[in-house]
């Protein structure tokens, strides 16, 4: 293992004025005549509320007595819920579907009435004072944060107490619902926010003017930058990331840590020494042209489509082996018009790791499926290698997983996980006997499985289209270029550089998502100066958005006979 140096709080400078604490945020905001706090979903609602008591308001009016009423709401997201545990269906819906007309009429009334100071709290405040010379703060929250939150049932769902659901139901609301419809809504409102509110640390709350927010996301999308990475323990976690990330020890592992996962990471701004969080998702839904490269945005819109993260067997386990759906029928069932297709890159292995990987030519369908519905049954122990490619791995392997391939990783790897961003959508069929964190057996997916697993991806199919299938690019003065994916089904390119020296990229019209897989410094320079200099270590993931164009990456303080190499992501055309 190497000195750790990676970064676990990467922020982007900006100046500006930044408050601290309640007091300092109430002194900023008294007088307002007309003051809309406006909420994401996930915020502590009543926190926020009574830390604007104080502020001593004539009439205070709190958005949730203005919705519908929860059983309605209900059946209002039923669709979009199904009565599947996991997956529901991509809501279509709108915040104002939320809430009652009348009740908004009647509010609005009384806030033209009242002769005093007027505040409006709660989700959907600004849309309720809209047409008004309202002051508007709004206070988001990253979806990893909103997640840890489930997790302790602390929160409630848009128009819905749900705090005492399983920790899946909350998420499916979440996924499925509740944040496209506040993504839709905030989208509308980024130039209306006058204060953002940050209250992800529920005793730290600091906020920053709009025009700080706005600036902090222009100086973030003009340089290579990194999202804020999370690391959560496994049933299968391993030990690797705690000492290369430099975790804690005293946790029993690490099986995740997600470091490119914009829909749910966080950005964080530096403001005169201070971090101020934020989703990464809006610098998205605000700069997705400059971000993904006009071509992207044409084919993916507001959405980032490339997802890096970290997989950690190493001193673990196998990880459940699981299919992943085709496009057809994630569009057809849960409403995504692209799918989750995969790769594993290997930063690392032991000795005997290995990779499960394609069917075993000549297996019976049918045989194995009964198998996997006896082994969900508790009836027998599924025999995985009767069935599928178990194939031995090494460092810098790299093996490609088009949706419909059967696969998972086994103990004692590292794995960089190289894919598109729809992150849910994993069909279990065989779990090794393993209960979840929780002590409870994790969902097996045997039925849906079946309908998307592709029969035709067999050993020697796996041995020609996608184990290692590496190719020379091209090579200068201390350094090479290779090709090693991905599938031809997918949609992501990979290039690999090796170098002992400066190497030229552009971004192509398309984002760029890299890892430094080996070496231990980089720094990412701007051939014209465009951007100050970004500084990379050891299997840190980083952005270079479209509009940055050309870059250079060159070795810092290496060491003799080493050389650097990176592994980047960008979208084909």
């Amino acid at each position: 293992m190497r000195r750790a140096n990676y970064d676990k709080y990467p922020s982007t400078k900006v100046d500006g004025t930044i408050w601290l604490g309640w007091k300092d945020i109430r002194s900023e905001l008294s007088g307002r005549k007309l003051l809309a706090v406006d909420f994401y979903t996930g915020v502590m609602e009543e926190e926020v509320i009574e830390a604007f008591d104080p502020l001593g308001a004539e009439l205070v009016i709190n958005t949730r007595d203005l919705l519908k009423p929860e059983a309605e709401i209900r059946r209002m997201t039923e669709r979009f819920m199904t009565d599947d545990v996991l997956f529901g269906y991509v809501t279509n819906m709108q915040l104002r579907d939320y809430f009652q007309p009348e009740k908004v009429e009647q509010a609005r009334w009384q806030i033209e009435q009242a002769q005093g100071n007027v505040l409006v709290v709660g989700t959907g405040a600004t849309w309720v004072m809209q047409g008004m010379d309202a002051t508007v703060v709004y206070a988001d929250m990253a979806r990893w944060e909103i997640q840890q939150r489930f997790r302790a049932h602390k929160v409630k769902a848009l128009g819905v107490d749900n705090r005492d659901e399983a920790i899946s139901l909350q998420y499916k609301r979440g996924y499925f619902n509740d944040w496209r419809v506040c993504d839709k809504y905030k989208n509308e409102i980024f130039y209306q926010i006058d204060y953002w509110l940050d209250t992800h640390q529920s005793d730290i709350p600091k906020m920053i003017g709009g025009g700080t927010f706005m600036e902090g996301i222009e100086r973030t999308v003009r340089t290579p930058f990194r999202v804020v990475p999370f690391f959560d323990p496994a049933p299968w976690g391993g030990q690797w990331m705690k000492e290369v990330c430099d975790l804690d020890r005293e946790r029993d592992n690490f099986g995740w840590c997600f470091d490119c996962v914009p829909e749910e990471n966080s950005l964080l701004l530096n403001i005169s020494g201070t971090l101020f969080e934020l989703p990464s998702m809006d610098l998205v839904l605000l700069k997705s042209r400059d971000l993904l490269g006009e071509p992207v945005e044409a084919r993916f819109g507001k959405d980032f489509p490339i997802r890096f993260d970290f997989l950690d067997t190493i001193g673990g386990g196998n990880l459940s082996l699981q299919v992943h759906p085709t496009t057809q029928f994630i569009r057809e069932q849960f409403g995504m018009y692209y799918t989750q297709d995969e790769s594993y890159y290997m930063m690392d292995a032991e000795e005997d790791a290995v990779v499960y990987l394609g069917l075993k030519t000549g297996i019976d369908r049918q045989v194995m499926l009964d198998d996997l519905r006896k082994a969900q049954n508790g009836e027998l122990v599924f025999d995985v290698e009767k069935y599928v490619n178990k194939i031995p791995t090494k460092k810098h392997d790299h093996f490609l997983i088009p949706g419909g391939t059967v696969h998972c990783s086994g103990a004692n790897s590292m794995v960089l996980e190289i894919s598109s961003t729809p992150n849910l959508f994993t069909f279990k069929l065989w779990d090794w006997q393993r209960l979840g964190l929780d002590g409870k057996p994790r969902p097996i997916n045997v039925e849906r499985g079946k309908e998307v697993i592709d029969w035709k991806r067999y050993t020697e199919y796996v041995e020609k289209y996608l184990r290692n299938h590496v190719q020379p690019i091209a090579s200068g003065d201390g350094w090479e270029e290779e090709k090693t994916g991905l599938h031809e089904n997918e949609f992501i390119e990979t290039r690999r550089h090796w170098f002992t020296k400066s190497v030229t990229h552009h971004t192509n019209n398309s984002v760029n998502v890299l890892n430094l897989i080996e070496g231990n410094e980089v720094i990412v320079e701007s051939p014209v100066n465009a951007f100050e200099p970004f500084v990379v270590h050891y299997a840190e993931t980083f952005i270079v958005p479209a509009c940055v164009g050309e870059y250079k990456i060159s070795p810092v303080n290496m060491v003799e006979g080493e050389r650097c190499a990176t592994i980047k992501a960008y979208v084909r055309f």
